[in-house]
């Protein structure tokens, strides 16, 4: 029989996994630059180049709106970890539990099982130092 710390802790949630923004601010990198290349033709031409908040913004809710609708937004010629920050765009930077990711990346990917189980996908978001991929309450 279980004792009641054993049940808190199999009920516990999954790690959720955002994409920081203060994070870019904090290692002087650009979210804008990274996630431009993620637009579709018409928001790439529809939208400015310059990066105030108000278009990073926009870029943003581009990308959840109207890009990542698309066919070719993610693809299985991205890396993985490509595919996972503009899956974490597409669903407007909502904090995602590690299974769900991976649920939506085999459905995007057409049921590639090794690169997006569990376990795979927390070993590469936790080493990740490029995309500003983070846990929440980290």
């Amino acid at each position: 029989m279980m004792d009641m710390s054993e049940e808190i802790i199999n009920e516990e949630a999954s790690p959720r996994w955002f994409l920081d923004i203060d994070w870019y601010q904090q290692n002087n990198r650009s979210l804008f630059t990274l996630a431009q290349h993620c637009l579709c033709y018409n928001c790439r031409e529809r939208l400015e180049t310059n990066e105030s908040n108000d278009s990073i913004s926009e870029l943003l809710a581009a990308i959840e709106n109207c890009c990542s609708q698309g066919p070719d937004f993610i693809t299985s010629r991205l890396p993985i970890m490509e595919s996972v920050f503009r899956l974490i765009l597409a669903n407007g930077n909502r904090p995602l539990e590690l299974e769900e990711l991976g649920n939506q990346l085999r459905e995007r990917l057409g049921g590639d099982t090794y690169r997006t189980s569990p376990e795979m996908l927390s070993r590469l978001l936790s080493n990740d130092r490029y995309y500003g991929l983070r846990q929440v309450g980290d």
